[in-house]
């Protein structure tokens, strides 16, 4: 799945692989637990966490990866050295597999996403 047409991110999670759900699902526990002051919504055909209508935060079930969407170009800048050991593109960090996935930098990333709004790339 590239691009969902769920209207809302519980429809999106139904959709996904179920080999992927539950990593996904704990990927969308952590961002409504730190994004507080954040709206979960639909954009792009992906679940997105966006704060006064800018979309910070995304994640997504690709056809080879889970993406996780980072828009912000500052806290990527302060977590250099943390990211440069992952599959990352210019914002979007790529999982292969569901049990590579970070979940303790994921938290991270989103405890310094919700602290200030950012520059988004």
């Amino acid at each position: 799945m590239v691009q969902s047409k769920a209207n809302d991110v519980d429809g999106y999670l139904t959709e996904v692989p179920e080999e992927r759900r539950s990593a996904l699902t704990k990927v969308r526990q952590l961002c409504r637990e730190e994004l507080v002051g954040f709206d979960e919504v639909m954009a792009y055909g992906m679940p997105a966490y966006e704060r006064g209508g800018t979309c910070e935060i995304a994640f997504a079930s690709q056809k080879q990866y889970i993406s996780f969407y980072l828009m912000r170009s500052d806290v990527r800048e302060a977590f250099e050295e943390r990211l440069a050991e992952q599959d990352m593109g210019k914002g979007c960090l790529r999982f292969r597999r569901s049990e590579s996935i970070d979940f303790d930098l994921l938290r991270d990333l989103l405890k310094a996403t919700a602290v200030r709004p950012g520059k988004i790339c």
